[in-house]
Order: structure tokens, then sequence, then C-alpha cells
């Protein structure tokens, strides 16, 4: 979704850099400034600063030696618990280290101004909190796929009501109908069928839509609700 149809150009949200050097900082805020939202330097201890001060987004780097405290303060904040978290890894494995927090967004490094600039894009109207408009929330958690003659794992993109965009590195077989098995932060696993959608196999992303008839698709919705703070 591009920012030609966004309401809100005067509002102006605010992402804490943690732990970043003043040139990483500039890229990054060079970047996110084009859809009215700025990155920060965060200066001080993350820990405290995030106990006082409220941010719309953080980026950090998932290999940060404190980088779980901080996460852990993010999330238990009461004022920044629903933040965005863009998360900068050097491999899948760090990505998924720290899945159970809710890392929406992973940014691989070394940054790539096209690469930052598409994941910015998909994820800025959740940033100013247009959430009507927005209703694919970007979490990154594992993913297992069943297509009946072999068992994949992927890495979700983006996870609605209604399906899911992953990422996964093995082709996926054209298949009407798959079971797939995922844990979204705080839910225990997730297990229902889906189809797949639409594929792009040149950038390894897949979509897929839950059975209309699988009544394990309420706990998705009852995440998402939560996660949004729909009452």
């Amino acid at each position: 979704m591009g920012n030609s149809g966004l309401a809100v150009s005067k509002v102006i949200a605010k992402v804490a850099g943690v732990g970043l050097d003043p040139d990483c900082i500039a890229f990054l805020h060079d970047c996110f400034r084009q859809f009215n939202v700025h990155v920060v330097a965060m200066n001080g201890n993350p820990v405290e600063l995030f106990h006082k001060q409220k941010f719309e987004a953080c980026v950090l780097r998932l290999y940060d030696p404190d980088v779980e405290e901080i996460l852990s303060t993010v999330r238990g904040s009461a004022s920044n618990r629903r933040m965005v978290i863009y998360g900068i890894a050097r491999n899948t494995q760090e990505a998924l280290r720290h899945s159970s927090y809710g890392i929406n967004v992973v940014l691989d490094e070394p940054l790539e101004r096209q690469s930052v600039l598409k994941a910015v894009r998909s994820t800025h109207l959740l940033v100013v909190h247009e959430l009507r408009r927005y209703v694919r929330i970007p979490v990154v958690t594992e993913v297992s796929i069943d297509t009946g003659a072999r068992s994949l794992t992927a890495i979700t993109m983006e996870v609605s009501a209604g399906g899911m965009s992953v990422r996964c590195q093995s082709p996926l077989p054209s298949v009407e109908t798959v079971r797939i098995a995922f844990t979204l932060p705080g839910t225990k696993k997730i297990a229902l069928r889906a189809h797949v959608c639409w594929s792009r196999p040149n950038e390894h992303s897949y979509g897929f839509r839950f059975d209309a008839t699988d009544d394990a698709r309420v706990n998705v919705r009852n995440w998402i609700d939560q996660y949004l703070e729909i009452m």
C-alpha cells in the first residue's frame, strides 16, 4: 500500500533508534521521513527511557547484548507495549530467537535502501495508527506447512483475520489445500487448513487464505483484535 491515500499527512510519528550509530540513524530517518515518520536516536538507557517516553515504533539490532531486556521492557510498558518493532538481523535465527516478543518487521543487515523503503511502505499506516485502514499485522514467527507430501518451514510476513503471507526458502508446490501451524505472541499453537492464493517463487513469498470452514480462524481474529485493542 502506498502513501497516496494517506489522510494524515501532518501526523509525525516517532521511531526510537536504539543503540544505533549516527550514520545508521541518518539512513533510517531518510527512509522513514517520506511517510511522515521520524527516526530519532535514543540517547541514554533505553530501559529507563521506554518507561518515561512514548514512541510509535523502535528500531534495534536483534543481536544487541541487551536486546532481551529492552524487548521485555517495551512489551511490558503501558505506553509502548503496542509499538511496532523493527528488528535488524544478520540471519533468520536472530529474528526467530525473539519471536515471542512480537517482532513486527525484520530488516536484513547490511541494510539496503529499497528493502527498508519496502518495509516502511507496508507498515507506516500501523505506525501512525491508521488501524482502520490497516488490518494486516506484520509479525515474524515460524510456520510449519504440511502439503500432504512433505513438511516445510516458513516465516510469516503479515497476518490478517483471513490469511497470511509467508517467506519460504523451499519452493511451495501448487496444491489446493495445506495444513499450517504457528504460534502468535501470547497464544497457544494455532493449526488450521489454508489455501495457497498467490505465489512469487522468485521472491520466496507466498500467500495463504484460511479455510472459511475452519473454526480455528477465530483464534487469529481474537489475537488481531487484542493486538489492535478493538473493543
